[in-house]
């Protein structure tokens, strides 16, 4: 082809000249230019390439970072409300901080005590005292595992100052299953525990008004205002206190139909106080310290206290003794492969051989009680045998058996009392509580030396737990001689006592 070229210009240049024109330009010279031009034109269209494809490289980065961003945003709605709800114009500033509390009981009419024994307000007339209390306009929040108020006259009974106010007031219900609702109710959030923690929901409190609240071992549930032995406190005024369980109460609030947990929580759901930094309050003009915790852990937002952290809080507080009074106590994080859970057993441990506290421990006996509870318990009261400065006792609380063949008088109670501090929660002390399912609890710090007996709420509830530890309805666990709570057997040559 080269070639070719050569000759075709060297034929028209000669061709020029012989006519007298203008030169010919050469075939070669075409040629090169032809191929620089060709040259150029790659070049710029390689850079233009080069351009578009940067430019869309830019493009499909700028599209991921808004779609991140706008799925982010999607979440964080989704999951929370980010402003979460209005509290009525309450902060921590102008909140109530001298509150007056009392303790509510419900103790079953087969139940019964010395004429001398100490007695509280009926369960029942505390919640119905909250309802009364209920200002229009305003809110009553509760928390239930279930509502079945269905049996005999119970519904009609505790409902009838609820069904009066239904018209001026939000009522605002939580639950995990419901039975039996009022016709008269607001509003009832679900939530769907299995999806979010494979657990329940055993919270159980009340916060009327963001002014009053309850918090205890009943449900709402007809057993626990007739034949359940319950305890629980109601504090009224007390604004401080009552927006810090309102927030627990909003964190629930807003799982409904939630199938995760989200993994930021909006700062309307922190806690305002915790184990760390206490809300200091008057309780019926008594110096108080207290804070609310919950569980599981993964509900706890910031600066929550885990209710875990909040009984190793009052026992490693504790100087001369820790009382303990719930349904069941049960080492292991799940009953069937019987995995031990070491948390709570190894600080009484630890308070009874390290530092000499006396430790009495009340359970129920009754017909779910696990037979392995006696064991755990033996061998927590083994520890202090031939050793002079430990004590440790346990006495399990027998229900009585109905014609029916039903149990009345099952101690419910859910606390622990030491000589500075009461915990009240939702929780019995098995593993499985305290890893999978909800619940709240309160912690009341008071400093001991008030002139005045049983002034105090700690002091009240240790009068409490002593009427229950020496009633006739418990049985002491003692050598060879096991509690037949239940028709389950286990493997020993023991006799019921």
């Amino acid at each position: 082809g080269g070639l070719f070229f050569r000759h075709a210009a060297s034929a028209t240049q000669h061709m020029g000249s012989l006519r007298g024109g203008p030169p010919v330009v050469p075939a070669n010279t075409i040629y090169r230019t032809v191929q620089q031009q060709d040259y150029s034109a790659g070049i710029w269209l390689r850079r233009k390439e080069k351009k578009l494809e940067h430019s869309q490289q830019k493009c499909i980065v700028i599209f991921a970072l808004v779609c991140c961003f706008a799925v982010l945003v999607a979440l964080i709605f989704s999951a929370v409300d980010v402003w979460g709800e209005d509290e009525d114009g309450i902060t921590e500033e102008n909140c109530n901080k001298n509150c007056r509390v009392v303790l509510v009981e419900n103790i079953p009419e087969d139940v019964t005590f010395s004429e001398n024994g100490t007695s509280h307000l009926p369960l029942s007339a505390g919640l119905h005292s909250l309802l009364d209390l209920a200002v229009a306009g305003h809110s009553v929040e509760i928390v239930s595992p279930q509502w079945n108020l269905n049996s005999s006259d119970y519904e009609s009974r505790f409902l009838q100052s609820s069904r009066q106010h239904c018209t001026i007031i939000m009522l605002r219900f939580l639950s995990l299953s419901i039975l039996s609702f009022p016709t008269c109710v607001g509003e009832v959030h679900y939530i769907n525990m299995t999806a979010l923690t494979k657990g329940f929901l055993h919270s159980s409190f009340w916060v009327v008004d963001r002014q009053h609240i309850y918090i205890g071992s009943a449900t709402m549930d007809w057993r626990s205002l007739s034949t359940m032995k319950e305890l629980g406190i109601i504090v009224y005024n007390c604004s401080c206190l009552a927006l810090d369980l309102h927030r627990v109460f909003n964190l629930y609030w807003q799982l409904q139909y939630k199938d995760f947990i989200p993994s930021m929580w909006s700062k309307r759901l922190s806690a305002l106080w915790n184990k760390d930094e206490n809300l200091p309050l008057l309780f019926n003009n008594t110096k108080a310290e207290v804070f609310v915790s919950s569980s599981p852990d993964v509900f706890c937002p910031k600066d929550r206290t885990r209710d875990l952290d909040a009984i190793a809080y009052v026992i490693q507080k504790a100087k001369r003794f820790i009382y303990i009074s719930i349904t069941d106590y049960l080492p292991l994080t799940n009953r069937n492969a019987h995995r031990y859970w070491s948390r709570i057993d190894g600080m009484l441990r630890e308070a009874l051989i390290l530092r000499n506290i006396e430790v009495r421990l009340l359970v129920s006996c009754w017909e779910q009680t696990h037979p392995l509870t006696f064991n755990f318990v033996w061998s927590l009261k083994t520890l202090c045998m031939e050793l002079a400065n430990c004590s440790m006792e346990a006495k399990f609380f027998s229900p009585r058996k109905q014609r029916d063949g039903t149990l009345q008088g099952i101690n419910h109670n859910r606390f622990m009392v030491t000589d500075s501090a009461v915990y009240i929660g939702n929780f019995d002390w098995v593993g499985n509580e305290f890893t999978f399912n909800a619940g709240a609890g309160m912690v009341i710090s008071q400093a001991e030396g008030v002139k005045e007996k049983n002034s105090t709420l700690v002091e009240q509830v240790r009068a409490t737990f002593e009427r229950d530890w020496y009633s006739r309805h418990t049985k002491s666990l003692q050598a060879n001689k096991i509690p037949v709570c239940n028709k389950l057997k286990t493997k020993t040559n023991c006799r019921g006592q």
